[in-house]
């Protein structure tokens, strides 16, 4: 696990790409945190750093957008999502193993996410623009730097 440190939504975007470097192609990747805490910030860096030249916005009535870079990318928000039969109906189940899938909301599929998930927590910082953004993952440990 790893805490990051951001001061800006450039700053967030920026630890976005340095994810994706560590991206194969099919991960899930599962953001908590409150409303206006960075994640869609930090999927606009993800995306770009897979190369993805699409703009990037939050998917809320959509449920999921896609974006094509060096893979396939699915991004869900999860905000509306209140229980298996919701989760089901969005289709997540079939989008596993097929591109990198980055969800918003994830509290609310908490049981539904793989194992293997990466796992990024949002936490306001010090003032109103700052975050304390923390990875859980095999590949992002004391080595993994901005």
């Amino acid at each position: 696990m790893i805490k990051l440190y951001s001061d800006s939504l450039k700053a967030t975007e920026q630890i976005g790409q340095k994810i994706a470097d560590k991206l194969k192609g099919k991960e899930v990747v599962a953001m908590f945190g409150g409303l206006g805490m960075g994640k869609t910030a930090l999927t606009r860096g993800i995306a770009a750093g897979l190369g993805a030249e699409d703009c990037v916005s939050s998917p809320t009535f959509a449920l999921v957008n896609e974006y094509e870079g060096r893979c396939r990318i699915y991004h869900f928000d999860m905000y509306r999502i209140n229980g298996i039969d919701d989760l089901y109906a969005t289709g997540f189940f079939d989008y596993l193993d097929t591109g990198v899938l980055i969800i918003e909301w994830s509290e609310n599929i908490v049981d539904a996410l793989p194992e293997d998930s990466i796992i990024i927590r949002f936490e306001r910082g010090e003032d109103e623009n700052s975050r304390v953004i923390t990875i859980e993952g095999e590949r992002f440990d004391e080595n993994f730097s901005i």
